[in-house]
C-alpha cells in the first residue's frame, strides 16, 4: 500500500482473530493495529486467544516494540472491556509502597481491589520486590489476596497482565498462563510504512493539518532506518516530521530534521546520512547482491556502485 494512503486494517481471513482485528479498541486513528507482516497477524491471534481467556498473560519483547498497545488490545477484545484498565510502570514505585499500591493496606484499596472486572497491567514487573512478586503468584494461584498488614482473604477479581522483558517462568512461574512475544520493528518491516501512515494521519489530526502523505524518498528513507527504538521511535519521528512540514508532503529531510540529534545537520550531510542508511539497507537486504540491490533501487549498476563507494559502505559484510 502507499503509506500515503489511509491506513488499512489488517484481517487474517478463515479465523476468529480476524473479527477481533477488525474492532477498532477506541475512536482515535491510533486505536487500530495495523500492518502487513505475518509476524502481526499472529499476533492480533494470539491476542484474541486470550482475550477469550481468563488466565493471566504475559507479554514480552523490546522496549518500544508495542507491549503495552497490545497489553490493552487483549482488555478490549475480552469480556472485561467495559471494566476498568490501568497500567502501573512497576519501576517507577516509591520503594516501600509497592505492596500498598498494588495490594492495598489497612488504610485504603489498592490496585487489585480497585481493578475488580478489569484489567491490571504491570510493566517490568520485575523491578517490584521478591514479597511482592510472591503475594501475585499465590493471589493468582489462589485466587484470592491480603491487603498488607491484614489476613482478610480478598477475592481476585482483576486479570493480571505482564509486560516486559522477562520470560513468563520468571514472573509467574510455573502457573498456567497465555504468553505472547512482541518482536522488534526490524524484524517486521512489512510493517514500517502501514504504521507511518496510521502515525501520520493521527499526528496530522493532532496537528489540525492536512496529511498530503510521503514522498517517494521519504519512503525510502522509512524503509532503510534501524529504528531501533522501535514503533515507539518512528511514531516520534512521524510526529516530529509533521511538525516541521506542516501541510505539505513528508520528506525525507523532514524526517531527518525531526530525529532527536542536538544539531541539525547541513543538507549535504543529510543526505549524505540518508544514501548511507539506504544502501546499507538495501545491501542487507540482498545479502550483498550489488546487482540485485541495484534493480530494487531502479538504478544502472555501474550508477549504484559510484554510491556504494561516496558512502563508503562495505558490501563484504552484509554477505552471508
Amino acid at each position: 500500500m502507499d503509506a500515503g494512503q489511509e491506513p488499512r486494517t489488517i484481517k487474517t481471513e478463515g479465523t476468529e482473530g480476524a473479527e477481533a482485528l477488525g474492532r477498532p479498541l477506541g475512536r482515535r486513528r491510533t486505536d487500530r493495529i495495523v500492518g502487513a507482516s505475518r509476524a502481526i497477524q499472529q499476533l492480533v491471534e494470539r491476542a484474541t486467544a486470550a482475550a477469550r481467556s481468563d488466565l493471566p498473560v504475559v507479554i514480552t519483547g523490546p522496549s518500544g516494540a508495542g507491549k503495552k498497545f497490545l497489553a490493552r488490545a487483549v482488555h478490549a477484545w475480552s469480556n472485561r472491556a467495559s471494566g476498568p484498565y490501568r497500567v502501573i510502570a512497576c519501576g517507577s514505585l516509591e520503594p516501600g509502597t509497592q505492596a500498598q499500591e498494588i495490594l492495598g493496606s489497612r488504610d485504603g484499596d489498592g490496585a487489585l481491589s480497585q481493578l475488580a472486572g478489569g484489567t491490571l497491567v504491570l510493566a517490568d514487573p520485575e523491578e517490584l520486590p521478591a514479597s511482592v512478586r510472591k503475594s501475585l503468584v499465590e493471589a493468582v494461584r489462589e485466587r484470592t489476596f491480603r491487603r498488607e498488614g491484614s489476613d482478610e482473604s480478598i477475592p481476585l477479581e482483576a486479570r493480571i497482565v505482564a509486560t516486559g522483558r522477562d520470560s513468563a517462568e520468571r514472573i509467574l512461574g510455573e502457573l498456567p498462563h497465555q504468553e505472547i512475544n512482541v518482536p522488534s520493528l526490524d524484524a517486521r518491516r512489512e510493517d514500517i510504512l502501514p504504521l507511518a501512515a496510521q502515525f501520520l494521519a493521527s499526528s496530522a489530526e493532532e496537528a489540525g493539518v492536512r496529511p498530503v502523505g510521503f514522498t517517494s524518498d521519504a519512503r525510502e528513507y522509512l524503509m532503510a532506518e534501524p529504528w531501533t527504538d522501535n514503533v515507539r521511535e518512528l511514531e516520534e519521528r512521524v510526529r516530529q516530521a509533521v511538525r516541521v512540514a506542516g501541510n505539505g508532503a513528508i520528506s525525507a529531510e523532514a524526517l531527518m530534521l525531526a530525529s532527536e540529534a542536538a544539531e541539525v545537520p547541513s543538507f549535504k550531510e543529510a543526505k549524505r546520512a540518508f544514501e548511507t542508511r539506504y544502501v546499507e539497507g538495501l545491501l542487507r537486504r540482498c545479502s550483498g547482491n550489488i546487482s540485485r540491490a541495484a534493480r530494487l533501487a531502479k538504478k544502472d549498476r555501474k550508477d549504484f556502485y559510484d554510491v556504494i563507494r561516496r558512502t563508503g559502505v562495505d558490501p563484504q559484510q552484509f554477505r552471508g
